[in-house]
């Protein structure tokens, strides 16, 4: 197929979706955009400001009140994007275990979801991009060149899930870690608006037994091929 402009890549949390993106996007010189670091971003600042997530008029307003912001990393600490609020780096914050917990209803919210589409698409429109998300194949960037699906099974992405956190200092278990990511999974695809789904011209990889290398290349067999 033709170089695409641009590459969609959606999955499960914890599937790898960002890795694949960081790494696709470097070799082929595009910009790497992980959508859900703006529903992230968003969660973490109600509950820094105390808004209950369960307050849905108040978090919609509140994503389309903040300005988010996601640019190359400036610092060397293992990030792959700088996240910034209003100016200010969340970058690390947006990861914590208590938004782990908390995205999932934020990102359900047609407000919210609205606010923050309207941004993704128009970055996605600039071309030569790996977006990824949950929605992008199907919603934000439905006329992508390139759709990939990428899953893992639930134990598999668990694990990769705990040693990130654990690696970063957070105290946490196997099971609170499955758990989570089993209800996120059970939220984002049984939601009303832009359910988690494959595109219908997606192409299906899973990647239980694959390293990101063989991931890598077979995309970019797809393209060359």
């Amino acid at each position: 197929m033709p170089k695409p402009r641009t590459i969609a890549i959606d999955g499960p949390a914890s599937a790898g979706k960002s890795t694949l993106g960081e790494v696709l996007a470097q070799a082929l010189g595009y910009l790497y955009f992980d959508t859900g670091v703006m529903y992230r971003a968003v969660t973490w600042e109600a509950l820094r400001r105390g808004i209950s997530i369960a307050d849905e008029a108040a978090v919609t307003a509140l994503a389309e009140s903040i300005t988010i912001d996601v640019t190359r990393p400036t610092i060397q600490d293992g990030r792959q994007y700088d996240v910034y609020v209003d100016g200010r780096d969340v970058t690390w914050d947006i990861r914590r275990p208590e938004v782990d917990a908390h995205v999932s209803p934020v990102s359900a919210y047609p407000g919210v979801r609205a606010a923050l589409t309207r941004q993704q698409r128009a970055i996605g429109q600039r071309g030569q991009v790996v977006m990824v998300g949950r929605d992008i194949g199907t919603v934000v960037l439905p006329e992508a060149e390139l759709k990939i699906y990428l899953d893992a099974s639930l134990e598999v992405r668990a694990r990769r899930r705990l040693a990130e956190l654990q690696a970063r200092g957070c105290a946490v278990d196997y099971a609170t870690v499955l758990e989570t990511i089993r209800r996120r999974d059970e939220i984002d695809s049984g939601r009303s608006v832009a359910p988690l789904r494959p595109a219908e011209d997606a192409f299906y990889l899973c990647n239980d037994h694959l390293t990101v290398e063989e991931e890598k290349a077979l995309i970019l067999g797809l393209l060359d091929g």
